[in-house]
């Protein structure tokens, strides 16, 4: 297993430490609007997954190597613990750490993912989408928005996509490492086995317009971590958090705040 990367992150507000990991294909500033409504009570750290916004590329994209990227994080930051919130890829991330190291894990937050393999919801499409682009004839953003409307019919998951592109040296090109992603993405659809439990406050929320939490599911979730609450977020997909923003934050705030009463 590779060494821990040391992941590009940035940090807003006052009180206990509260990390956030972003999605596949995503970063830190996805959840900027999210980390402004919590910065009165929490220390909120927006990180870069390796592979992902201004962090470092490396070759293993494993979830234990995630989880201990999170680790030497929180030591650079002299985080004894904090709670730890995940969207997908993240989550799952998220999940490693607290059930390979629990005592870092104040709380756990999981947004729309659940420790199973997701392999018959392959992002393989997307990934393929994008090499598909000839950037070489691209010259805006817009141009590339067009490129990929055929492959990408759905604007919103253009414009999450789309973030990754950058205009560097005369030229347009993608900031995450296509071919790495597609070459790691068998791993990052599986959940690795683990005999461990994390018993500590756990709450799983996921949107019911989402395939990606399904009731069968729950025995799994809770067998992992016996203490999790599930709330679903309505109207919502997989983005859950960008399409319901207000109701996202409604329930994490209320799970949040049930901490300080511990």
């Amino acid at each position: 297993m590779s060494k821990p990367t040391r992941l590009h992150y940035s940090r807003q507000g006052q009180g206990p430490a509260l990390v956030i990991l972003h999605g596949l294909f995503g970063s830190g500033t996805n959840w900027n609007s999210q980390a402004k409504r919590l910065t009165d009570h929490f220390d909120v750290i927006l990180l870069d997954a390796r592979n992902h916004g201004r962090s470092p590329h490396a070759p293993d994209m494993s979830y234990a190597v995630m989880a201990d990227d999170l680790r030497q994080l929180m030591d650079d930051l002299a985080l004894d613990n904090a709670v730890v919130l995940g969207h997908s890829m993240g989550g799952k991330t998220a999940m490693t750490l607290a059930l390979r190291a629990p005592e870092r894990v104040r709380a756990l937050v999981v947004a729309d993912i659940a420790p199973v393999d997701y392999h018959e919801q392959s992002n393989s499409p997307l990934i393929e989408a994008l090499q598909r682009v000839d950037l070489s004839g691209i010259t805006s953003r817009a141009e590339a928005d067009s490129a990929l409307a055929a492959d990408i019919p759905q604007p919103m998951v253009r414009q999450f996509l789309l973030t990754n592109l950058q205009y560097e040296d005369q030229h347009y090109r993608w900031r995450i490492p296509l071919d790495t992603l597609a070459e790691r993405l068998p791993e990052l659809e599986s959940f690795p086995a683990m005999e461990a439990t994390y018993s500590g406050p756990a709450l799983f929320l996921y949107g019911t317009e989402s395939s990606y939490v399904r009731p069968d599911m729950q025995t799994t979730i809770r067998r992992y971590f016996p203490s999790a609450e599930l709330r679903s977020i309505p109207q919502a997909g997989h983005w859950l958090h960008a399409e319901q923003p207000q109701l996202f934050a409604d329930e994490l705030q209320r799970f949040l705040a049930q901490l300080d009463d511990e």
